[in-house]
């Protein structure tokens, strides 16, 4: 066996050593190619995490898309609630009697809605107001045709001339989104992804929602999260039946604008749904709409924690699966062995 140290350092000793050295007296340019090869890594597939994506695929603005941006409602409400707090101070005006619940040690309020399964009348009010801070804050007026509802009228009655100027009270959009989900028997799940894609269209077509269109992007937007949220879906001619003035090839062009809007971009991942719904629960705090607050009864106790250690009992069956479909080099140390016999 040799020095090994000799045989790296040693220049005759290496074998790329003496082939430089055979080349350079053929008068052959091998260091040129050398370096070549050196400067030159070659074809090299870019990871997508790593690429540059222009603007228009950065999402972390778009609160329909990334969990951790704002939502548009909740930052437009927030310049009537300031006011409204501001005068309340100014004018030393009381809030008057509390008629929040809070609970104490013998008694616990809980409400009836969950993110899980929301309360169907909470969640339409907290829509309907989102909707309406929407179209009174709005910056401008952007609309398309498709949405104009002087030229895709609802109803039979003339649309007035001056029908744009007025923006609608929130009672107003509540009965007509109220009519619309009690007719075609609509959950407050729907109701919540219905206003994601309603933010979602206001964000990729770079549009307002105001007076002269709401009623038709709210239209598209519960018929697009009807068909992709519940499983029996209401079909076209459903709502032309509750709207009896509409046709059904204006609700499928409607249907098929609204999709090209959004890029056909209908997935709500469940941590954007999540922010939505707390969100709204926000919204109806700051505006004084209030849950239906109820005792904790034994029975709904036992029901809760009977529902929380069922939950439990799944992610400990999920963890331990992932545990075994990926052992690390770090889980190999506990590992019992079994000692070897030789024959």
């Amino acid at each position: 066996m040799g020095n090994t140290v000799t045989c790296c350092v040693s220049p005759d000793a290496s074998p790329k050593a003496g082939r430089d050295r055979r080349v350079a007296e053929r008068g052959e340019p091998y260091q040129t190619q050398v370096e070549l090869q050196e400067t030159d890594p070659g074809p090299h597939l870019q990871h997508i995490s790593d690429r540059d994506f222009p603007s228009d695929f950065n999402d972390e603005c778009n609160p329909s898309d990334h969990p951790q941006a704002s939502t548009i409602f909740l930052s437009k409400s927030q310049t009537d609630v300031r006011e409204k707090r501001k005068s309340n101070h100014i004018n030393h005006v009381s809030p008057g009697q509390l008629t929040k619940k809070y609970s104490s040690c013998s008694t616990i309020f809980l409400d009836d809605s969950t993110v899980s399964q929301p309360n169907l009348r909470s969640t339409i009010k907290c829509v309907t107001l989102a909707i309406y801070y929407h179209i009174k804050n709005r910056d401008s007026d952007r609309s398309l045709d498709i949405f104009d509802e002087k030229l895709h009228p609802l109803t039979r009655e003339e649309v007035t001339d001056d029908y744009c100027k007025h923006d609608p009270d929130h009672k107003h959009i509540y009965r007509f989104v109220r009519t619309l989900f009690s007719a075609a028997q609509l959950t407050a799940e729907c109701a919540i992804v219905t206003l994601v894609y309603l933010e979602r269209l206001l964000t990729y077509a770079e549009i307002d929602i105001c007076p002269s269109n709401w009623k038709r992007i709210v239209l598209g937007a519960i018929l697009l999260a009807s068909k992709v949220w519940d499983d029996q879906a209401v079909w076209n001619v459903d709502y032309c039946q509750i709207l009896k003035d509409i046709t059904v090839e204006d609700m499928n062009e409607m249907e098929r604008h609204f999709l090209e809007l959004l890029q056909f971009n209908i997935n709500v991942p469940a941590s954007v749904y999540a922010k939505y719904y707390f969100d709204l629960r926000s919204l109806a705090d700051d505006n004084n709409l209030s849950f239906l607050l109820e005792p904790l009864s034994k029975e709904r106790a036992q029901k809760l924690e009977a529902i929380s250690r069922l939950c439990e009992d799944k992610y400990k069956d999920l963890s331990k699966a992932a545990m075994r479909r990926s052992i690390s080099a770090d889980n190999l140390v506990g590992i019992r062995r079994s000692n070897a016999i030789i024959s």
